[in-house]
Protein backbone atom coordinates (compact mmCIF):
# COMPACT_ATOMS: atom_id res chain seq x y z
CA UNK A 1 0.00 0.00 0.00
CA UNK A 2 1.70 3.18 -1.31
CA UNK A 3 1.69 6.07 1.11
CA UNK A 4 -0.47 8.91 -0.20
CA UNK A 5 1.06 12.35 1.16
CA UNK A 6 -1.57 14.25 0.81
CA UNK A 7 -3.42 12.70 3.75
CA UNK A 8 -1.84 13.26 6.59
CA UNK A 9 -3.69 12.78 10.01
CA UNK A 10 -3.65 10.12 12.72
CA UNK A 11 -5.09 7.27 10.58
CA UNK A 12 -2.18 7.69 8.35
CA UNK A 13 0.21 7.65 11.14
CA UNK A 14 -1.13 4.46 12.56
CA UNK A 15 0.51 2.79 9.51
CA UNK A 16 4.02 1.68 8.22
CA UNK A 17 3.78 1.77 4.63
CA UNK A 18 5.67 -1.34 2.94
CA UNK A 19 6.79 0.75 0.00
CA UNK A 20 8.37 4.20 1.78
CA UNK A 21 12.17 3.45 2.84
CA UNK A 22 12.19 5.92 4.81
CA UNK A 23 8.85 4.29 7.18
CA UNK A 24 11.16 0.85 7.56
CA UNK A 25 13.87 2.35 8.57
CA UNK A 26 12.40 4.56 11.28
CA UNK A 27 10.42 1.44 12.30
CA UNK A 28 12.97 -0.94 12.15
CA UNK A 29 15.82 1.02 14.70
CA UNK A 30 12.77 1.70 16.44
CA UNK A 31 11.72 -2.25 16.66
CA UNK A 32 15.51 -2.92 16.67
CA UNK A 33 14.72 -5.76 14.35
CA UNK A 34 15.98 -5.51 10.49
CA UNK A 35 14.26 -4.18 8.09
CA UNK A 36 13.79 -7.38 6.29
CA UNK A 37 12.25 -8.38 9.65
CA UNK A 38 9.29 -5.24 9.14
CA UNK A 39 8.81 -6.33 5.93
CA UNK A 40 8.11 -9.73 6.31
CA UNK A 41 5.71 -8.94 9.64
CA UNK A 42 3.73 -6.97 6.78
CA UNK A 43 3.53 -9.83 4.98
CA UNK A 44 2.99 -12.28 7.83
CA UNK A 45 0.27 -10.24 9.15
CA UNK A 46 -1.44 -8.62 5.91
CA UNK A 47 -1.66 -5.79 7.78
CA UNK A 48 0.57 -2.30 7.73
CA UNK A 49 -0.99 -1.05 11.11
CA UNK A 50 1.36 -0.27 13.17
CA UNK A 51 0.39 -1.70 16.80
CA UNK A 52 -0.29 -4.91 14.53
CA UNK A 53 3.22 -5.13 13.34
CA UNK A 54 4.76 -4.21 17.13
CA UNK A 55 2.73 -6.72 18.68
CA UNK A 56 3.75 -9.11 15.88
CA UNK A 57 7.82 -8.47 15.98
CA UNK A 58 7.50 -8.18 20.42
CA UNK A 59 6.27 -12.06 20.25
CA UNK A 60 8.97 -13.22 17.31
CA UNK A 61 11.65 -11.42 18.16
CA UNK A 62 11.63 -11.91 22.16
CA UNK A 63 15.11 -12.69 24.12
Amino acid sequence: MTDDKSKKGKKDRKQVSGSENYEIQYFKEKMGVTSQAVVGAIKATGSNDRKTLEDYLRKRHQK
